[in-house]
């Protein structure tokens, strides 16, 4: 299964010089807890890196620096790591992994940006895969009890 189809493409975004309060304004008024930073190109949004609420607090307000003073392009961990719309959920876990990283911007084959995936996102769908094996188990359980039951 691609990760595109666990991923949100309903993603919030920035352009790098946007002011660090017009960032967390976006995350609040979309409830997110970050926003992806953009670059135009050719027509295309290609992703520059990912802004945190966390990277707010620890950039700006930890160090007692104004946060109006910064843009998220100053605070953005950069380059972006992203991955490709087929990918697998093996290949996106591997990427989390080797980068320390929960959020992947996902990119279609010009490198746009597509779309979202979250830690939570993956755990959410491998969740309910388990949940739907577990009844069949159990219902697989229930029919063959049912089937000895009734042979002579």
């Amino acid at each position: 299964m691609p990760i595109s189809e666990c991923s949100n493409s309903k993603v919030v975004s920035c352009n790098a010089d946007a002011a660090l309060p017009e960032v967390a304004a976006l995350m609040r008024r979309h409830h997110v807890g970050d926003v992806v930073v953009i670059e135009e190109r050719d027509g295309r949004r290609v992703p520059l890196g990912i802004v945190t609420d966390r990277d707010i607090v620890l950039e700006t307000m930890a160090l007692d620096l104004d946060a109006k003073l910064f843009t998220a392009g100053d605070i953005v961990m950069g380059p972006a790591v992203t991955v490709g719309l087929d990918a697998g959920f093996v290949e996106t876990l591997r990427l989390m992994r080797q980068h320390g990283i929960r959020r992947l911007p996902v990119v279609d084959a010009s490198g746009a940006l597509a779309g979202i995936v979250t830690g939570d996102d993956i755990v959410r769908l491998l969740s309910l895969e388990l949940s739907l094996l577990t009844g069949a188990i159990a219902s697989e359980q229930r029919q063959e009890r049912r089937l000895r039951k009734s042979m002579p």
